[in-house]
């Protein structure tokens, strides 16, 4: 089962999202724009709940 994800700022300017496991150690990182951009390329009908947005697609607007 997947955590659900966090937003960090570690160094100004420099935001990521990270999964932590049940220890509160991180399990997976990810940068913000890599992220967003990697939404905006990928094509599904999967809808994702709050906080799982790398486990399905944004909603077109």
């Amino acid at each position: 089962m997947s955590t659900k994800r966090e937003l960090i700022e570690p160094n100004p300017g420099d935001k990521r999202y990270v999964r932590r496991d049940e220890n509160g150690r991180f399990t997976e990182q990810v940068d913000v724009g890599k992220s967003s951009a990697a939404d905006q390329r990928k094509h599904s009908s999967n809808v994702p709940k709050a906080g799982h947005g790398d486990e399905g697609d944004r909603a077109k607007k």
